[in-house]
């Protein structure tokens, strides 16, 4: 890794294979991997498959594997007998001191655990055992081995479940005699690590390691080495088959064959499933779109609906609105029509030589005449045009010639109108009235 870590070859190697462009993420994940780039690429592989990263597990969960299954297919080689009297000889020479030597390791064994208890019965971490049991055996026998699984026993599981794979799970004890044995002639052939590789996910561990002891004590093996097949069936991840002892290449890939073909038409059957149940799930998901595209499409029908009546309410609301004001308004016009014809002076007589006889036009082309005094203000004019139905509610009053337009109201520049006689009109006039209402 020093050699690699000058040269920069495995964060070129890793920034390729997993599409991290940062050089200072893809040292810190080769670090946290012990610069395993096979480790580093599948556990990121993990993490964008939306799989929990195996260096951030979740908390251990108990092992839920089924092993009272009755119907297991168990393999196991028993060690050779002895051949010729010097093999026998030999044999019956050491069983004394073996017999001595395994009972006394079992009974310090058991005094031990009241002494001391067993570490291994505490999983504190449970991947850095997985990674530590891969770095020392990969220092013993060298990189040539089936691809392990980098992650723990029950990630292992979960992803077999998911992918519908058969998972091999190999335990590895340190002190058994054969296992040095099955590691370099069984295990890291060529054949048996090309067949593992394509067939099955691969799980190891030493039961030296809290993790491996944990799945020891699930699988409850009987010797070394132990591989155990575990597979989805029946809805439970089940052990249907178990090899344990030495056993050759050869054997081993013809007893996992074996295994594999009698147990085929369970993951074929949980495939067709597991396919129905996502047909069905997604027919149910383009129902459920289908109702909801439905419901949204009655609930905006409705919704324009109440607009449209709303807005229809509103109008019809406003236009009652309207003729009430309209209403009121012509009576307090009528009102004030009323009360400005009560207050008019009383038109003088014919013979009066201070009155002004004046004819006015409405716009309705009507003629209306009615005396008045020169004294009067052009106010009481305007009052009188206004008491009359026929007059427009705004109206102005025109002379002809020269043609103006008569101060009847008061104004800031000129609070009191001024009379007929200083507006200059003569003892008979003509006078138009011009509608204002529109303007």
């Amino acid at each position: 890794p020093a050699a690699f870590q000058g040269m920069g070859y495995e964060d070129f190697r890793t920034s390729d294979l997993t599409g991290l462009e940062s050089m200072d993420q893809c040292r810190r994940t080769l670090e946290q991997h012990n610069w395993n780039i096979e480790a580093a690429v599948q556990d990121r592989l993990n993490e964008q498959e939306g799989v929990p990263s195996v260096f951030n597990p979740p908390p251990p969960r108990p092992l839920q594997v089924n092993t009272a299954d009755h119907r297991v297919y168990s393999y196991i080689v028993s060690r050779p007998q002895p051949r010729g009297l010097l093999g026998w000889s030999y044999y019956l020479i050491m069983l004394p001191f073996r017999f001595t030597y395994y009972t006394l390791l079992d009974i310090f064994r058991f005094a031990l655990r009241f002494i001391r208890p067993d570490p291994r019965g505490r999983v504190t971490d449970p991947v850095g055992d997985v990674v530590s049991f891969i770095h020392s055996f990969e220092e013993k026998y060298g990189r040539a081995h089936p691809v392990f699984y980098q992650g723990t026993y029950s990630q292992a599981l979960n992803d077999a479940k998911r992918e519908l794979r058969f998972l091999l799970v190999y335990l590895h004890g340190d002190d058994h005699q054969d296992t040095d044995e099955f590691c370099r002639n069984t295990l890291c052939t060529e054949e048996v690590l090309n067949f593992i590789n394509t067939r099955m996910l691969f799980w190891a561990c030493s039961t030296s390691k809290p993790e491996g002891y944990r799945v020891s004590l699930a699988l409850r093996e009987n010797t070394y080495p132990f591989l155990a097949m575990i597979m989805l069936k029946d809805r439970k991840m089940t052990v249907v088959g178990r090899l344990e002892g030495l056993i050759q290449p050869e054997d081993l890939i013809n007893q996992l064959n074996f295994i594999m073909e009698a147990n085929q038409t369970y993951l074929m059957s949980e495939r067709l499933e597991r396919e129905e149940r996502n047909q069905t799930q997604v027919l149910r998901q383009q129902q459920d779109e289908a109702y909801q595209a439905s419901l949204r499409a009655d609930q905006e029908k409705d919704r324009k609906k109440r607009e449209e009546q709303e807005q229809k309410r509103q109008e019809e609301e406003r236009a009652r609105q309207s003729v009430l004001a309209e209403e009121r308004r012509q009576r307090t016009l009528a009102e004030e029509k009323e009360r400005k014809s009560e207050c008019l002076p009383p038109e003088p007589p014919m013979d009066d030589p201070d009155s002004v006889k004046i004819v006015f036009k409405l716009p309705n082309d009507t003629r209306v005449e009615r005396r008045f005094l020169f004294a009067q203000s052009l106010t009481v004019i305007h009052d009188f045009l206004f008491s009359l139905k026929e007059t427009p509610e705004k109206f102005q009053i025109v002379t002809n010639f020269p043609r103006r337009v008569l101060p009847c109201l008061p104004t800031e520049e000129q609070p009191n109108p001024p009379t007929l006689k200083e507006a200059g009109l003569s003892r008979s006039e003509v006078l138009f009235v011009q509608d204002l209402t529109d303007d």
